[in-house]
């Protein structure tokens, strides 16, 4: 797997909720999702090459999957990971 291959599957597809709009509009932050195993440095590197501009930060949580029931059947949804990417001044990422 080359390094654009491995860019393209870490950055899943953003988030897109109205805690995220706000984030975007007061510190310049976009939500993605990522695969679990991915840290902050590959996470940076992919941002910068896909969308060309210049991150200053990243933050990243894991968000446990929620139990659900079905009748009598209990499962429960995969655990996944959430990064936050701040940019530059001045720098924006058309996410939709």
């Amino acid at each position: 797997m080359s390094n654009l291959d491995r860019y393209y599957h870490i950055i899943k597809h953003p988030v897109v909720t109205e805690k995220g709009s706000d984030d975007t509009a007061t510190r310049n932050a976009y939500h993605f999702r990522v695969p679990v195993d991915a840290n902050k440095i590959e996470i940076r590197h992919a941002i910068e090459k896909l969308f060309d501009v210049k991150v200053t930060g990243v933050n990243s949580l894991r968000v446990r999957g929620k139990t659900r029931r079905r009748g009598w059947v209990a499962g429960q949804r995969p655990d996944w990971k959430k990064a936050m990417v701040t940019l530059a001044e001045g720098q924006t990422i058309d996410v939709l």
